[in-house]
């Protein structure tokens, strides 16, 4: 497991433009994911615990933020989080289980990871993971409930910094353009290059570069290689 534990037990934060949370139990945790469609890399996932007493303006559903503004956010979110931990699930976990069962594994973990345990867990879509507490799916909820938006940003803001990494370790295939997704540059590279040990081997994209790599010789694979 990769996870970061990234709360101090002290406060959290939320948004006026948003509900804090629904009605129910005191201690709710929001949870979201990041990086169920790329070809690459893991996917991530947070769970963050908010305090009424101290809220963050701006929170909203990470896709609607600019990269730099969701980098602002994550880092009030961490400073005054009342629990927030971000996990994943990697390739390798990916390919035996299948990216639905990865994300709820990466979800169980930022939960699990969490210095205090939620009552409740709210958790964007439609399907939870097994936990040990009530979990309830919000449809939309990345838009709906601060602690999911808190959640969706900081799982956002992990996988673009893995991107980034990526990026400078094979920047053939501009992981830091595209974030890994099923781009016309990265189904290029892709066909030139032959993935590497990050791409999802199960994916139809990525099987179908390892045909063409192979078809056309080891001089079109990557410098770690998986074909």
């Amino acid at each position: 497991m990769s996870s970061k534990n990234c709360c101090k037990p002290e406060a959290a934060q939320s948004q006026a433009e948003l509900p804090l949370q629904p009605e129910g139990p005191a201690l709710q945790a929001g949870v979201d994911e990041a990086g169920r469609g790329p070809l690459a890399g893991p996917v991530f996932a947070a769970a963050v615990i908010l305090d009424a007493a101290r809220p963050i303006a701006g929170l909203a559903d990470s896709k609607r933020l600019s990269a730099r503004r969701r980098e602002q956010l994550a880092q009030a979110i961490e400073a005054q989080a009342l629990a927030c931990c971000v996990a994943q699930a990697s390739v390798e976990e990916i390919e035996r289980l299948n990216i639905l069962q990865a994300t709820m594994l990466a979800m169980q973990r930022a939960v699990a990871g969490l210095a205090i345990a939620p009552q409740l867990v709210l958790v964007d879509g439609n399907r939870t993971p097994a936990l040990p507490m009530t979990a309830v799916a919000v449809v939309g909820g990345d838009a709906k409930v601060q602690a999911i938006s808190a959640a969706s940003i900081l799982a956002k803001v992990y996988r673009d910094a893995w991107c980034m990494q990526a990026h400078r370790q094979w920047p053939q295939y501009g992981f830091a353009q595209h974030k890994g997704y099923g781009t016309a540059l990265h189904l290029a590279a892709l066909q030139q290059h032959g993935p590497c040990s990050v791409h999802r081997m199960g994916f139809a994209p990525v099987r179908r570069a390892v045909l063409s790599a192979g078809s056309a010789g080891s001089d079109r694979c990557c410098a770690d290689p998986v074909c």
